[in-house]
């Protein structure tokens, strides 16, 4: 698409409040398109965006999370930033698919933690995990955002541009404290500390994306006792399994991952069997004696 349209279309995604990596797949999602057919999206007719989600689909055997984000893109795009009144954008369906997530045990977790190499990776990780965050939210913590009198951390502009307040335990306050100690930033918990190691007090910006990735893939690695396969990310659902295991509300795990729906929360009822264990215990106790009728 020529400059004024891509311009228009990262404006108007700003205007809806989506995050900056919503906005990169989003184009990249048109991007993509216009690179199929080799032509400027603003070219591009409804039989071309018809055969290029049938060629995705069929071919090349995209899964319905890839599908959906090409999908969720290029509608944006052709409802908003270049209106366009095609039955296929109406017509496209895409199934959410509700896997149970990858959960690590609590000895897993401390077995990750305890092969951290470095203060900076043992107290992003346990930061991570005790506090069920998201990658970025974890990445934009500021020193500003513990409150040590009421032991909370203040998420700012999680998914959806909404901030909360969870509970930030003991152990992992003393961690950030130590952390902090060895950078003295002035405002971020986790800066960037350049090649040499140095340059954290001075950073403005936090930790890479990609470093922190490795990081976690590089412990797996050394830890093959650990099976399953997991990301970053598999420590925030361990955390909310862990936390409905522990007697936790449904309602306050939702609170704490920042969840819009309970719905989605409730995901981590199916990889927790505490809740049958509990109900087939009360059934017994209740249904007792019935063979002595």
């Amino acid at each position: 698409m020529n400059n004024k349209l891509q311009n228009k279309m990262i404006e108007d995604m700003q205007l809806c409040d989506y995050s900056d990596r919503t906005q990169k797949s989003y184009s990249r999602a048109v991007r993509q398109l216009s690179n199929f057919w080799h032509v400027p999206a603003e070219e591009i007719a409804e039989q071309q965006v018809r055969e290029y989600f049938l060629y995705c689909k069929n071919d090349q055997g995209w899964s319905a999370s890839t599908m959906r984000i090409a999908y969720s893109g290029i509608k944006f795009f052709y409802t908003h930033t270049l209106p366009m009144d095609w039955e296929t954008l109406r017509l496209l369906k895409i199934k959410r698919l509700t896997t149970p997530p990858t959960v690590l045990s609590i000895n897993e977790v401390r077995l990750i933690l305890g092969a951290a190499r470095t203060p900076q990776a043992r107290a992003f990780l346990a930061t991570v995990y005790s506090c069920g965050l998201r990658l970025q939210e974890a990445l934009n913590l500021t020193v500003h955002d513990i409150c040590k009198e009421r032991m909370t951390l203040h998420v700012r502009q999680g998914k959806g541009g909404k901030d909360r307040y969870i509970p930030l335990p003991k152990s992992t306050y003393n961690l950030l404290v130590e952390y902090w100690k060895t950078h003295r930033n002035k405002a971020l918990l986790f800066p960037a500390l350049g090649r040499d190691g140095k340059k954290g007090r001075t950073a403005t910006t936090p930790m890479a994306r990609s470093s922190v990735q490795q990081m976690m893939r590089r412990i797996l690695k050394e830890l093959p006792k650990i099976k399953k396969h997991a990301t970053l990310h598999t420590l925030r659902h361990s955390y909310a399994t862990h936390l409905i295991e522990a007697g936790v509300n449904l309602r306050i795990v939702q609170q704490y991952l920042g969840h819009s729906s309970l719905e989605t929360t409730m995901i981590y009822l199916h990889v927790t069997d505490m809740g049958n264990s509990d109900a087939a215990a009360r059934i017994n106790r209740l249904m007792g004696g019935l063979d002595d009728a």
